[in-house]
């Protein structure tokens, strides 16, 4: 196996890790859950420059690195919206809009069609992750006692359950609005898929 496809498993084992930390009490179990996800996050930018550079480019990691990356965002969401800071039903809208597109992606690589991804698409994704930080490093901060005494007013303002919905709204829409699009403008592609899997 190697090196990239390595770290994809790496992402995926980690995914489910940073859950558990993050869902826990302890505050010092937190503050890793946040290290989890930052190594979690480079090790998909890593990958993806050595298999660019290097060629290291197999059908195995082209099954599972795009697949990985949606576990990994789709773990956060999930672990805001058990803390409370996020609606869970925004959370199904973009983890089922996002693993729906994977997936088409990942057999039109299989049989040989190709599905145009949009700069749209990408914006999207670093939104999604600019968010997933912004809440991240919030949240612990706010967890944790003397950040939070020093930095009351600011973090308190910055994580107004108000201000996080519009965000996570917008998100949202972003999201199902690319996904709109993305379904259309490889409309072709996906009843060939279609066709085949029939």
């Amino acid at each position: 196996m190697t090196l990239p496809n390595q770290l994809t498993v790496l992402r995926i084992i980690l995914s489910p890790v940073f859950l558990f930390l993050f869902l826990s009490d302890q505050t010092w179990m937190l503050h890793v859950s946040l290290a989890v996800f930052i190594i979690a996050a480079l090790s998909d930018w890593y990958d993806g420059w050595l298999a660019r550079k290097f060629n290291y480019i197999t059908n195995w990691g082209r099954f599972w690195d795009p697949l990985a990356d949606k576990i990994l965002t789709s773990s956060a969401f999930i672990a805001f919206a058990i803390a409370g800071l996020i609606p869970l039903w925004m959370v199904i809208i973009i983890a089922s809009r996002d693993l729906i597109i994977t997936l088409f992606r990942i057999f039109s690589d299989k049989f040989g069609l190709t599905f145009v991804t949009s700069y749209y698409a990408k914006w999207k994704t670093m939104l999604q992750m600019t968010f997933l930080y912004y809440l991240l490093i919030l949240y612990i901060a706010e967890k944790t006692d003397w950040i939070y005494y020093n930095y009351k007013y600011l973090i308190d303002m910055l994580l107004n359950n108000n201000l996080v919905f519009i965000i996570m709204l917008i998100i949202t829409i972003i999201t199902f609005h690319s996904g709109v699009l993305y379904v259309y403008r490889n409309s072709a592609s996906i009843k060939k898929l279609l066709k085949i899997e029939n």
